[in-house]
């Protein structure tokens, strides 16, 4: 856990280059690119979304689902889940949560457009037959356990299954008293045929093996991300496969998997990254990179490269973007483009930052982190702002375009 921060205070810092991206293989390119630089600046118009009194008001995890299954940007009909993972539910005063908040494993958000405009957004939970907060969903398949609940990865709509959508769901259990006090056993895929308000709790649970323990790489958990790279789903340069990230060890390494979305179900048929190569066999997995967070994001750049973005290390106050030819890499050195400051100003730890590719502007992207205590439990019944996902914009391009950019943005709001 990183504790250095340098703070971000002017409206737009040049926060780094990438140098060691190596050819760009993506998309037709030959030879060696141009490096990207990045900026980087709050998005507080974004953050002012997530800082609610009523009903929901904190919550971690936040994924962002196209509904209609495309990546693309600026789309001013786009609808948008959210889908979060812990989430509290009361009523708050004076950023103080009233007695009686409870807490759920997880909820959803409905979006219609590209403005963080807050008639636009609904927040939901799901509740029981009393009208009492619920998660939407809980472990019953094969490989669930007493006492678990579900912690939610990424997801997608998968137009080769009628447009059912499908988001992963890690088994969960405690394994003390204090917030970081758990651990995960197995992923789940949830499927859900009609991605709706009424109809997201209506699911089908397809248990996997996708959680296991690698005798060399250490413990692995698949679903920290996904990039649909086919044409339906508006990637620029589609191979047609659905690639799916996870996390393997204390090292935080990076590993991969793919598979044709008609046969995202069958999990027997996905192949596995092993260094060289697509094999069978989650055994035969190989670390593409390292230092990356339990949830993260690939998306891809205006130039045929990719971003990966992550924070560093899973908690600390940098948030970094690797830069690769291809949706597995190989990925360059860490660029870290943006210094938290929750956590010298308040004492907040940063995790689990990724990017939201379709409500981003091109040659941007809008990124989200959450932020959390070390004496979370106590903590969050006297402040409820120390616990939702905080938003910033990211601006990436050769120097010259970048610098470019950032000027013509700030004489837009002169």
């Amino acid at each position: 856990m990183k504790t250095t921060a340098f703070i971000v205070t002017s409206a737009a810092v040049l926060a780094g280059c990438c140098t060691s991206c190596g050819p760009g293989a993506s998309c037709g390119q030959a030879g060696p690119m141009d490096p990207l630089c990045f900026t980087s600046e709050p998005a507080p118009e974004w953050t002012a979304l997530m800082e609610r009194t009523s009903g929901w008001f904190a919550a971690d995890g936040i994924f962002s689902i196209p509904l209609d299954g495309v990546e693309d940007q600026q789309n001013k009909n786009k609808r948008t889940l959210f889908i979060f993972s812990d989430t509290y539910i009361g009523e708050v005063r004076n950023n103080v949560p009233l007695p009686g908040n409870v807490m759920v494993n997880n909820t959803a958000a409905w979006m219609t457009g590209v403005i963080p405009d807050e008639s636009a957004i609904v927040f939901r939970y799901n509740k029981d037959n009393e009208g009492n907060p619920v998660s939407y969903f809980i472990p019953d398949n094969r490989n669930s356990r007493d006492g678990e609940y579900f912690w939610l990865g990424d997801g997608f709509v998968n137009h080769a299954k009628k447009n059912s959508l499908y988001i992963f769901a890690y088994h969960v259990h405690k394994t003390g008293p204090n917030v970081f006090d758990f651990e995960a056993t197995n992923v789940a895929i949830l499927k859900i045929r009609e991605p709706t308000p009424e109809g997201l709790g209506i699911c089908e649970q397809i248990p996997t093996e996708l959680g296991f323990v690698h005798p060399v790489h250490g413990r692995v958990y698949f679903g920290s991300g996904i990039f649909v790279n086919t044409g339906k789903a508006g990637a620029p340069c589609p191979d047609g496969y659905v690639y799916i990230y996870g996390i393997a060890g204390e090292k935080k390494s990076l590993v991969a998997a793919r598979v044709r979305p008609e046969h995202f179900e069958e999990t027997g048929r996905w192949t596995f990254w092993n260094g060289e190569a697509w094999v069978a066999g989650k055994e035969n997995i190989f670390p593409i990179t390292d230092a990356v967070s339990n949830e993260l994001s690939v998306t891809p750049a205006d130039d045929g490269r990719y971003l990966l973005t992550f924070t560093v290390m899973g908690i600390s106050d940098k948030i970094g973007i690797r830069v690769g030819s291809g949706p597995a890499g190989p990925f360059g050195e860490i660029n870290e483009v943006y210094t938290c400051p929750e956590y010298q100003e308040k004492g907040l730890l940063p995790y689990n930052a990724k990017a939201h590719y379709h409500l981003s502007k091109p040659g941007e992207l809008l990124v989200s982190y959450n932020t959390i205590t070390l004496n979370f439990w106590e903590d969050i019944q006297k402040d409820a702002t120390i616990y939702h996902p905080r938003f910033i914009t990211v601006r990436y391009g050769p120097h010259e375009k970048t610098e470019e950019k950032i000027n013509t943005d700030k004489a837009m709001y002169k």
